[in-house]
């Protein structure tokens, strides 16, 4: 049994930083991410990426979207809207790619603007929800409510399309209440998979101004860690695949070049993954240490570097504890991807599985 999603797709980003986008949110300098101004892609260099993704993909990966990212796709102009479709369409058309995909506001979600993708292969939409939260919302900048997105989201189930809702950790006036409920309103719509990032403070942003001011404390990696941790167990547990946790690692994205604070780590997901085990193994563990100290856990195959930890930090976390003299793991292929299996040097054995997590066979993102 695979711990993974029976097929991955290959998705070709088409950047359009800041377009369409009517205020800048407080943690926003979506330039600084790309490095790419708001230039928007012609025709030339959408075939450009499409040719060098479907180069250097695997062809195991399925199926091929254009997506439209880095900025608010339905709030540009009625023109380019069309052009952009018109020219992602075109590869459809070749079989070069199955259909498109792009990221937009909740705000922008009407009946005008949903006629305008009517005749284009239009398969997955993208919400920056961020939060449920409306007082989180407004200290964000972001100009809508968390109204706004229900609505959004039902517009859009209503005509079909599948769903993702995007949301943030650690916006400014977030607690790790506020951040759990938040994370039930969004579960509550249903959505079709879910991306979830910690707020990291870029050079250039409102939030930059109100760190050095004094104003924003971010997140700790540790506190982004297991906020993230705990949404992505609500969600899994819900049967609503987390397709990625934490920003796409790159040269551009490190401490001291765009981000000026908050928690980032080019392992984030890796981090949270772990996160999750070791409580688990804590767990489980605590009915064996007095027996023999020693225990062997088991997780699915592609789990037993989470098992792990980054640096084996988890193993040294659990040796720390009294009593244990020895830890090691191994995997299991029988396990579905948040089981666990704990046992000692008696053979006696706990079996656990993440609270509120899907059994086997669920889809599990990276």
């Amino acid at each position: 049994m695979s711990a993974d999603a029976p097929s991955k797709p290959l998705i070709i980003p088409i950047f359009i930083p800041h377009a369409g986008c009517p205020h800048r949110c407080a943690f926003c300098d979506q330039a600084a991410i790309t490095h790419v101004r708001s230039t928007l892609p012609d025709n030339a260099a959408i075939d450009a990426q499409v040719r060098n993704f479907r180069f250097a993909a695997r062809p195991d990966r399925h199926p091929v979207q254009i997506a439209f990212y880095g900025g608010n796709f339905l709030g540009l102009s009625e023109s380019t809207i069309h052009s952009l479709l018109t020219a992602a369409r075109e590869h459809v058309r070749r079989g070069d790619v199955h259909s498109i995909r792009f990221s937009t506001r909740p705000d922008t979600i009407d009946d005008r603007r949903l006629a305008l993708l009517s005749d284009f292969p239009v398969r997955e939409v993208e919400l920056g929800a961020q939060s449920m939260d409306d007082r989180v919302l407004a200290l964000s900048n972001r100009g809508h409510t968390a109204e706004t997105t229900r609505r959004a989201a039902a517009m859009l189930k209503a005509r079909g399309y599948n769903v993702g809702i995007q949301m943030m950790v650690g916006l400014p006036g977030e607690d790790p209440e506020g951040a759990a409920a938040s994370g039930r309103a969004v579960a509550d719509l249903r959505p079709d998979f879910v991306r979830i990032y910690p707020t990291v403070v870029l050079r250039g942003s409102v939030l930059a101004r109100r760190f050095r001011e004094g104003r924003y404390p971010p997140l700790s990696l540790a506190d982004g860690v297991g906020r993230t941790a705990a949404l992505r167990l609500l969600f899994e547990g819900r049967g609503i695949p987390v397709i990625r946790t934490g920003l796409q690692a790159s040269a551009d994205l490190a401490p001291g070049a765009a981000i000026v604070a908050g928690p980032y780590h080019p392992a984030f997901g890796h981090l949270v993954l772990s996160k999750i085990f070791l409580d688990m193994m804590v767990d489980a563990s605590g009915e064996l240490i007095a027996a023999s100290g020693e225990l062997f856990f088991k997780a699915h195959p592609r789990r037993v570097n989470a098992l792990r930890g980054m640096g084996n930090g988890n193993l040294r976390a659990l040796e720390s504890r009294p009593g244990v003299r020895s830890v090691r793991v191994g995997g299991d292929p029988a396990l579905g991807p948040w089981d666990l299996t704990v046992s000692d040097r008696t053979g006696r054995t706990i079996f656990r599985r993440a609270v509120g997590s899907p059994g086997p066979g669920s889809s599990t993102g990276a």
